[in-house]
């Protein structure tokens, strides 16, 4: 983004009472941002006391268009938009955004289907405006010692395991998140984020096998340049190895040796705001061998349960 031409970017948020959004807040806090307005259909958003208290708030979407269109012939026009809403509505968003002349900061997945990162690519071109991702695992400490250590190592071929177990209690299966149309399922859920991680130190996957998806689990292999990668991902509870006490293990292993991630997750949000205000951030092309890589295991996953 190095046309940013502000040191205090205005923003505006799109899904305040979501899961996610305490960690865009205090990105744009600790970035030196001010939160305008924020918008949502559900109002349990007093987390916005916390971070910025004087933000107005919308539940309405056409009020909230309203207000961001009429600011932009104001002194403090809305430079970034920041997209926390179901993965469904995420390029609808965007597309509000770049109409009103705001840049994006979206989470994870960007899109649902391939063709709508086209429709994102026309209309960053018709703007003159950028859409970035957080890639939030491209900036974990121990995973950017392991692309520095082993992701240009072609010398040998590496043996992979990636185990993301995440619990989820009922509320997960009557949200959105449990509408595969809404979310993507659980590939899109939770895998979009390892999946890119794996492509970024390894390269665009070769060859890709499913061996079992449903609403709470997946797993399958990968086979990367120099890197052959099983994976296996779960929202139950049940699948937590014996003796872990938290409700989410992470975990590669690569030629057998461990790699437990579990923690340092706190600051990578604030850490991909700063990266983008500073012109480093990822865009569209970023985000793309990732969605192919979920779009082909979906499909996978359909010829085998149909």
């Amino acid at each position: 983004m190095n046309e940013m031409r502000f040191k205090e970017p205005v923003f505006a948020l799109m899904g305040a009472a979501g899961y996610i959004a305490p960690r865009h807040l205090e990105a744009i806090k600790n970035n030196q941002g001010v939160l305008l307005a924020a918008m949502d259909p559900n109002d349990s958003v007093g987390i916005l006391d916390r971070y910025f208290p004087e933000a107005k708030f919308f539940t309405s979407f056409e009020r909230f268009e309203r207000f961001v269109f009429k600011q932009k012939d104001t002194d403090t026009p809305i430079d970034i938009v920041s997209i926390c809403s179901p993965n469904y509505l995420h390029d609808t968003h965007c597309r509000f955004a770049l109409m009103n002349r705001a840049h994006v900061i979206c989470e994870k997945p960007l899109v649902l289907r391939p063709s709508n990162l086209q429709s994102l690519r026309e209309a960053e071109i018709e703007s003159g405006k950028r859409i970035f991702c957080i890639l939030q695992l491209r900036h974990h400490a121990k995973i950017k010692e392991l692309k520095a250590s082993i992701g240009n190592d072609t010398s040998q071929r590496h043996q992979v395991s990636l185990d993301y177990i995440t619990s989820r209690g009922p509320w997960y299966d009557i949200s959105w998140k449990g509408d595969e149309e809404k979310s993507g399922g659980i590939l899109f859920n939770i895998g979009i984020h390892f999946f890119d991680m794996l492509i970024h130190i390894f390269g665009p996957a070769i060859d890709v096998a499913l061996d079992a998806l449903d609403s709470h689990s997946a797993a399958g292999k990968l086979r990367f340049e120099n890197a052959d990668v099983s994976w296996r991902l779960s929202t139950d509870k049940n699948d937590l190895p014996a003796g872990c006490d938290k409700p989410t293990f992470r975990e590669i292993k690569i030629n057998d040796e461990s790699l437990e991630f579990s923690d340092g997750f706190t600051d990578l949000h604030s850490e991909s705001y700063r990266a983008i205000l500073a012109g480093e951030g990822y865009g569209l092309d970023d985000v793309a061998p990732s969605l192919d890589l979920v779009t082909q295991l979906r499909a996978l996953g359909a010829s085998q349960n149909g």
